[in-house]
């Protein structure tokens, strides 16, 4: 972790004995400025797997279900199925594939949508193959899919890759109402013991989600 962000901790550490802003007034706002987002666009969470259970928990039930890519993240199997929704696994691109072998196979995935599927988990990258997808893949399948599918776009590794060619899911969030970008201090800023992560998405459908927040 950053000394900074070490010594902030540290300089806090006598008032452990109050409760902390339920808003979240003070990390959203800088949140906000940082992507140039409406404070209400965003959720906090105790890590961004907190705030992926949200979405699961707003959306997700029997009789619906949810599609994820074969390897990705054991969170979105686990949310899934204890939300008591039907896990619709997408193989993955085969080991030979030419550019990202075990990664996200998008026609896999948007063949197993159907009237029923509630949610669709990309993780990008993923983790744990270290693939992702770039701007016009995944561009084109969001655009495709029907609009009573919600999309948890999951960039806990995004600070990681850099290029022209890797999509910024911030970016995006003006072209699709049903969007949930989540990101978190866990990893690039070793801030793991903090549990401190965060999604992004439509006011409306942020709305939705903090009804089930802890």
């Amino acid at each position: 972790a950053s000394p900074m962000a070490i010594k902030a901790a540290t300089e806090v550490i006598s008032g452990i004995n109050l409760y902390p802003d339920d808003t979240g007034y003070g990390l959203k706002s800088k949140l906000a400025s940082r992507y140039n987002l409406d404070p209400e666009c965003f959720v906090l969470g105790s890590g961004s797997s907190d705030v992926i259970d949200m979405l699961t928990r707003t959306f997700l039930h029997p009789g619906v279900n949810a599609v994820f890519s074969r390897y990705s993240v054991a969170m979105y199997r686990i949310y899934t199925r204890a939300a008591g929704a039907e896990c619709r696994v997408a193989e993955a691109n085969p080991e030979e594939h030419p550019r990202m072998p075990y990664g996200h196979n998008l026609q896999e995935m948007a063949e197993l949508v159907d009237e029923n599927t509630r949610v669709v988990f990309i993780a990008n990258p993923n983790n744990p193959t270290g693939t992702w997808l770039e701007k016009q893949e995944r561009a084109d399948f969001l655009d495709d899919l029907p609009p009573h599918v919600m999309v948890l776009l999951d960039e806990a590794y995004t600070e990681y890759v850099e290029g022209e060619f890797f999509p910024n899911g911030m970016e995006w969030l003006q072209h699709s109402p049903n969007l949930l970008v989540t990101r978190t201090f866990s990893k690039i800023y070793g801030l793991a013991g903090l549990r401190v992560g965060y999604g992004a998405a439509d006011p409306r459908l942020r709305e939705f989600i903090s009804r089930v927040r802890h």
